[in-house]
Formats: structure tokens, sequence, C-alpha cells
């Protein structure tokens, strides 16, 4: 590894550390803001150090209860602002869309370590607008859901389930729901059939426009794991480190979705399309693929939550459906039940950049939120509850991923309309250099 992989390696799974993840951890119980490790590299001193073990095991510095003694002796003995400063240092040696995503991975490797230290009383609060900036590339905004609703609106009236005013909507929504819920007990046999189904339209839809190499690399492999008690409501974990008996990666996956959680069947088909095929799994697969022939750099290896590369991978995987069918719009999709499901899915994912807005722009209670959340998107309760709870009061969460969603989604929706199939997909699935949210329009402008 050279020194810019070094670099990248502690400042990435340093950070991890810090906040309370575990890369190595196979479920996302244990994982937090690094995604993968799969380059069969030694781990760095900013994981092995015997302090990162016990600041792990204690949450890290968003734990319940902080383990002050292990967060000090981690900070004084594993030089994080040295590590991240080093990725900058050494992107300026580089020249091109590389040099720009790494600048863009320092800038919000460094947001989040300014957030921990204002975790611990050790630094000044973070800017709302600096740590949304840092992880979209683009200013604080306030969701527009109106369009989707009133889509929905529509939608369900032709279905058979009115509604003439918003207590009759939210009626309406949920009894739709109600009629199509999926039960938990089914969900790994379901989960095949339907990743099936999405791998065979992937097949026709983008790999042709991909170039040939990739059609060899598996795009779901995958399992389904129903997990109890998760504060989560669904983990994608890439893991990849298994091998052929050649050497080459087997490119394995699983996903845990929370045994507690009711879900229609059109919105589980939207959630496979972005969690499996062609969304997360199938993105992560193809990176790592790139990395083993020596087309992308060690930073492929290392993907990591709330950067600019995260928001691009999320309107990847919302838009994932969409790319499958080969459409641009969600009323292309085939069928009126699936266009309810997506325009749910994605009045969710604006409904979580509207909490974060209003809970870190705005400072709104979180009841105030969720009842936003719940009347203005749509969202199930249980939904409203974690979004502007667990997730939307996070300290790093609530200010740097939640906003992520929707800003990459509309970000892709506009690429995918703006250039042909030919030149958008092979840019945004990493084929011409990795990229994120702001770099890749380098690539399709050049």
């Amino acid at each position: 590894m050279d020194q810019l992989g070094m670099f990248v390696a502690d400042a990435v799974l340093g950070i991890d550390t810090l906040w309370g993840g575990d890369v190595m951890c196979p479920s996302g119980t244990g994982r937090f803001i690094a995604d993968s490790w799969f380059s069969d590299e030694p781990l760095p001193a900013a994981y092995t150090h015997p302090a990162a073990a016990r600041l792990r095991e204690s949450g890290g510095v968003s734990g319940e209860n902080v383990d002050r003694e292990a967060v000090e002796q981690y900070l004084r003995e594993v030089n994080l602002p040295k590590a991240i400063a080093g990725i900058g240092e050494e992107a300026a040696k580089i020249e091109g869309t590389r040099q720009s995503y790494l600048t863009g991975l320092a800038v919000s490797l460094d947001t989040m370590w300014d957030l921990a230290m204002e975790v611990l009383g050790k630094g000044d609060p973070v800017p709302y607008a600096r740590a949304v900036e840092a992880s979209t590339g683009k200013q604080p905004e306030p969701s527009r859901p109106e369009a989707k609703r009133d889509r929905v609106v529509d939608l369900l009236g032709r279905g058979g389930y009115h509604s003439s005013n918003p207590d009759g909507l939210l009626a309406a929504v949920d009894a739709w729901r109600r009629d199509r819920v999926i039960p938990m007990a089914s969900v790994r046999g379901l989960g095949a059939a339907v990743i099936a189904h999405f791998d065979n339209l992937s097949a026709k839809n983008l790999l042709p426009y991909l170039p040939p190499e990739l059609a060899r690399v598996p795009r779901a492999n995958i399992d389904f794991l129903p997990i109890k008690d998760a504060w989560f409501s669904g983990s994608m974990n890439y893991i990849g480190r298994a091998r052929n008996a050649d050497g080459t990666p087997q490119y394995e996956a699983n996903y845990e979705i929370n045994a507690s959680l009711q879900i229609t069947f059109p919105e589980f088909e939207q959630l496979v399309s972005h969690e499996v095929v062609p969304g997360h799994v199938t993105t992560f697969a193809y990176l790592q693929d790139l990395y083993v022939r020596g087309k992308s750099g060690f930073e492929a290896t290392v993907l990591t939550m709330n950067t600019r590369a995260a928001t691009l991978f999320e309107g990847i995987a919302n838009n994932a459906i969409l790319i499958a069918h080969g459409v641009t719009e969600v009323d292309q999709l085939p069928d009126e039940d699936m266009q309810i499901g997506v325009l749910l899915a994605l009045l969710q994912d604006d409904a979580k950049n509207q909490s974060s807005y209003l809970t870190w722009g705005e400072g709104r209670p979180q009841p105030q939120v969720a009842a936003t959340l719940r009347n203005d998107f749509l969202v199930t309760e249980e939904r409203a509850d974690k979004l502007s709870g667990a997730w939307g009061r996070h300290p790093l969460l609530g200010r740097m991923y939640l906003p992520a969603y929707r800003a990459g989604t509309e970000k892709v929706a506009e690429l995918r309309r703006t250039y042909p199939a030919d030149r958008v997909l092979p840019a945004i699935y990493g084929c011409n250099g990795l990229v994120d949210i702001q770099t890749v329009d380098r690539i399709l402008k050049g």
C-alpha cells in the first residue's frame, strides 16, 4: 500500500472507530461509517491499536455511555487529523478527477472529525450548512413533497383508495399498505425471487451499456437475513472478502431486514432494487472488480458513509428500479402499484432530508418533526418516529447522511434525463474512474 492508501485507511477506519463502527463485523449492528474493506491489505493501526477495540466496544463518541478514558487514549495514540490532512496533501500531487474525489473525501472526514470533537466538548459546534455541504456538495434546503404526494393521491384513487383531505389521504395510504403487506417469515424466499427478477432486468437494461468485463461479475451475491430488535429498518453489509480457488472475489454481501418492519410488496420491490440489484450490491461489486483490475485506486475499497461518494451511491440506488426497467420516470414503470410503492419510497427519502432540515436547520422538537413526516410525506408511524428520533437527532447521521438520499436521487435522475444511457451509466457506476456526486459531472462533460 502506498502512502496515500495508508492515509485513506487510517483516516476512514479511524473515524469509523471513533464513532463506534467496526468494518470487519458482518452485521449492520456493528458497522457504522466504513461500508467496506475488501482490498486484502493489512488493517491499519487505526483499527488494530489496542485502544481501538475498547472504543468500538463502548460505542464510540455517540454511545450511550461514552468511555472517555478509551477515547482519550485513542486520540493520544492515533493521529487522525494527520491522516485526514495527508489525504489532501497526497491528492494535491494527482491530477484529474481522482484528485477532486480525494479532496472531497478529506473534506467529509474532516467534518466528521469536528462533529466528534463537538460531541466530546472539545470543539465548537459544526454549522449545519457545513455538514450538509461536506456530504452532498450543496447547501441545505427543505424537501418539496407536493408533486409526488399529488401523484400518489391520483394513483390511489384510480385503485379505489379515495381521499378528499389530509386525514383521508393517510387513511387511504394505510389501507393500501395493509392490503399489500408481506410476511417477514417469507422474506428470504420472496427476496430471492425479487432479486432474480431485477437481476434479469439489469442484464437487459444495464449490462449492455457497461464494459464487457463487468458481465462476469455477480450483481447480487447476497442473502436476506431477518434480524430482531434492530434500531434500523434494514442494513446492506457488503463483505467482499470471500475468494474463489483462483483468488478472484465472490462479491458477497448480506442484507439484514428488521423482523418487525411492515412493508408492502411494491415497496419491497423498490427496496430490493435499491439495496441489491442494480443498486448498492451491484455498485460495490463493480467497484471491487474495477479495483482488482487496477482501474480504481485503494480508496474504492473503503467506501464510506457521509461522503459525496455515498450521496452518489444513494442516488444510484433510488434510481435503480428505473435503471432496471430502462426508463427515466416513475410514471413509465409498467405497473401502477409499483409506481405507488416507488413514490412512497421517494417520499420517505424526502422525509429524511426534511427531518434533518427541521431538526438541525430550524431546531424543531421531535414530536413536531414526526408529525410533519407522517402528514406531509406519508411515512408510517414507525418511520416517522425513527427518522425524527434515532436518525434525525443523531449528531452525525442527522446532519450529514439524511440529506444525502434526496440530494443523490435528484442528481442521478437529472443526469439520466440529460445524457444517453451509454454515457451516464458507465460514469455513475465508476467505469471511467471512481466518482462522487460532484466529480461525476467532470466525467460526463469531459
